[in-house]
């Protein structure tokens, strides 16, 4: 029984620590399965294939593009694959079960070539990473989308005529935008479609030569079209054209040719030494220098009665009279020979023959060209040759050609010689005032002035640098009293009335006794402008209000022209802000209308309005009053407009007549008026004529007026408005009387 008792006491005891022991174990399984997941290392890592995206690819849902995962994924829905980076969620997609990548739109090399992300592989449940994030690229990949593209293009070169094959010319470059790593789609070739077989062109580099000889006198310039292809100009390859144009520069290869072998001309017999015979030209298909030519005769036959000469401008040949013809005693005809050489290359020459004919025939004179254009100096002094004209006579008769300019505008500037055509100054001209004149040449037979020809001749005043630089306008030009040294006070701008690029640039400069100005100095800018800048601190208007610049302004023509110009500074106080606006007319008013003048200004025009109001109200009053006083006295005052006959004509009136009689006035002959008496406005002005007429004028009206028996009796008063200049007696009424009115009143 006490065993008993032993076993129940142990069991009880048994029950009671037992959960603690099964905790204990429990326990303890959990700590050493964490060391071990603690302590050892499984291999993990992920594994996934290369990515790649074709560009262009029309994405209408989502395309597969590959797949990544975990080694440690066992496919059971574990684990939970996240996508970040560069276009996750918005391009690319990734199934979050199965680590798979799609893209969700389409996409340009062009625009991006590769796209950079991250994915992160974690335990769904708990959250816990099992792969480290690591970072993955998708590549896109490049298709044939793009046409090659010229950088420079249309392209324009040049390349001297005859250059030997293979010269180069230019070198035209094509880009392509698609990937020059991926196969060929960036690889360029170039062709000639157009400009062969004189040119050709390296398929690879693009640099165009000479294939075969060129002449410029055959074609001057080569429109050639070169085409660029990608992909090596395989099947399925993009082009692109430009258009390069190439000039064909001259060269010296060819001789002056005449336009026909043998001339034929005439000259009248009275034909003037030195007068022109004729004009002969070669034609020389090079251009510019190449084309220059020397004309000469050549020692044979009767070379020495005619002179030739070359016109630098024209490259004519102008064959002249060197000695005097005659058509009856000498030879009517006349060979020699010219030969037009190139100035710069002797074995280049052409030769002619001209034959001279000596004239006699009665027609009007003819002169060799339709017009002239002839060029003068504007300074050229008078008697200063310009040109010639030349007529010829065709007639048989020994008829001279004599010439003249018509009178008009511009005739008057200039003369010509009467016999040879040669045209001269007889004025100065100026280029600033005409730089063009227009004259009419005649040529008149000397024996048949009805045998006369016409020709214009335009000449060409052409300038010289004989105008100074000037101010281009009057400055206004203001500097404060508070101004700082250094301080801007005015840019000023130069002009030149000649031609620019005989003056340009314009210098301005001090002379040489204002270089020690305290005051300002100039500052050229270089531009034509200049700026004036202050030299001290604070100017006075007290002690000095003006201060004087003398600048000089000279130009760059040959030799150089200068003025002497003196700009005014005045000195003004610029306010509290240093401004120079204020000092401008009507700155002053504005800056005092803004201090609060205006209002004054205002009310002082409101009172003045006032006080007119009230003396026009007490004037108005005044003149209702004599209005009133002038009904009692209607009776007795008659209103008349005519003379009075004198003081005794008051003393023979009887008021009680003029009451209660009618009188009837009889028809007055016509006065005469005098014409030499003005109006009394223009007397009453002194304007007016002599005292003595005047009198005169009044004592013929008061003889009238004392003869005339078939009017009233009238008073004496008589008003003029005009008393005579110079009077000192003063009025001749003895009642004031208005001046206007002629109405009197007694």
């Amino acid at each position: 029984m006490r065993d008993i008792c032993i076993w129940l006491s142990i069991l009880f005891e048994l029950s009671l620590i037992w959960p603690c022991a099964i905790s204990m174990i429990f326990l303890n399984s959990i700590n050493q399965h964490t060391k071990l997941v603690n302590h050892v290392r499984v291999k993990r890592g992920w594994s996934w294939e290369p990515l790649y995206v074709t560009e262009e690819q029309e994405v209408k849902k989502a395309l597969y593009v590959g797949q990544i995962r975990s080694d440690s994924d066992k496919q059971d829905g574990s684990i939970k694959y996240i996508l970040s980076g560069d276009g996750a969620g918005t391009i690319f997609a990734m199934n979050e079960n199965s680590g798979k990548i799609s893209v969700l739109k389409k996409l340009d090399r062009e625009e991006k070539s590769l796209y950079t992300l991250r994915a992160q592989a974690i335990n769904r449940f708990t959250g816990v990473p099992v792969e480290a994030e690591s970072e993955f690229v998708i590549k896109i990949l490049d298709i044939n989308d793009n046409e090659p593209m010229f950088i420079n293009g249309p392209y324009i070169a040049e390349v001297p005529e005859m250059s030997p094959k293979g010269t180069f010319v230019i070198q035209v470059t094509a880009i392509d935008m698609d990937d020059p790593t991926h196969g060929n789609n960036a690889r360029l070739v170039y062709s000639i479609l157009q400009g062969q077989p004189q040119f050709s062109i390296e398929i690879k580099s693009g640099i165009i030569r000479v294939a075969s000889q060129i002449d410029r006198e055959t074609k001057d310039h080569y429109h050639v079209i070169i085409q660029a292809r990608d992909m090596i100009g395989n099947v399925g390859a993009l082009s692109a054209t430009t258009t390069v144009t190439i000039k064909v520069s001259d060269i010296n290869d060819n001789a002056p040719k005449f336009q026909q072998k043998t001339y034929n001309m005439s000259i009248i017999e009275s034909a003037s030494v030195g007068e022109i015979v004729g004009i002969i030209f070669a034609d020389d298909i090079d251009i510019g220098r190449n084309a220059e030519m020397v004309y000469s005769i050549e020692e044979k036959g009767d070379y020495n009665m005619f002179n030739i000469s070359t016109d630098s401008i024209t490259q004519e040949g102008i064959l002249t009279l060197n000695k005097v013809v005659d058509f009856e005693r000498r030879s009517r005809r006349y060979i020699i020979q010219v030969i037009a050489q190139n100035k710069f290359q002797i074995d280049l020459f052409d030769t002619a023959i001209i034959r001279i004919y000596v004239i006699d025939v009665d027609e009007p004179p003819v002169f060799i060209k339709k017009e002239y254009f002839m060029e003068i100096l504007e300074n050229a002094t008078i008697g200063s040759y310009i040109g010639s004209v030349t007529a010829k006579d065709p007639d048989i008769t020994n008829s001279t050609v004599r010439y003249g300019i018509l009178q008009k505008k511009y005739s008057r500037s200039f003369e010509i010689h009467s016999n040879n055509g040669s045209i001269i100054t007889a004025k100065h001209l100026d280029r600033e005032s005409d730089s063009w004149h227009n004259i009419t040449v005649t040529a008149t037979e000397a024996k048949n002035d009805a045998h006369v020809s016409y020709v214009q001749v335009h000449i060409r005043v052409i300038d010289v640098n004989d105008n100074a630089p000037q101010l281009q306008n009057e400055y206004d030009t203001y500097v404060c009293e508070k101004a700082r040294a250094g301080q801007h006070v005015k840019t000023i701008i130069a002009g030149d009335i000649d031609e620019s690029p005989l003056t340009l640039p314009f210098s301005f400069t001090l002379p040489s006794e204002e270089t020690n100005n305290a005051n300002f100095t100039v500052i050229d800018n270089g531009d034509n402008t200049a700026s004036i800048l202050t030299l001290r601190d604070g100017y006075s208007y007290q002690e000095m209000p003006l201060l004087y610049l003398t600048i000089i302004i000279s130009d760059n023509g040959i030799p150089s022209l200068s003025s002497t110009n003196t700009l005014t500074i005045k000195v003004c106080d610029c306010g509290s802000d240093n401004n120079t606006e204020s000092c401008r007319p009507g700155g002053f008013f504005l800056n005092f209308l803004n201090s609060g003048a205006f209002i004054a200004i205002s009310v002082f025009t409101v009172l003045i309005l006032v006080l007119a109001l009230l003396i026009h109200m007490k004037f108005q009053k005044r003149h209702a009053m004599l209005a009133e006083k002038g009904e009692d006295l209607k009776e007795n005052i008659v209103k008349y407009d005519d003379e009075g006959g004198g003081e005794e004509d008051t003393e023979a009136f009887d008021m009680i007549g003029l009451r209660h009689h009618t009188v009837m006035r009889e028809h007055k002959k016509k006065r005469t008026i005098r014409t030499d008496i003005q109006s009394m406005y223009r007397l009453s002005l002194g304007l007016g004529p002599d005292v003595a007429i005047f009198r005169e004028f009044l004592t013929e009206k008061l003889e009238e007026a004392n003869s005339d028996q078939s009017v009233l009796p009238l008073d004496s008063l008589h008003s003029y408005a005009f008393e005579g200049t110079g009077s000192t007696s003063g009025s001749l009424s003895s009642i004031e009387s208005s001046g206007s009115n002629t109405d009197q009143y007694f």
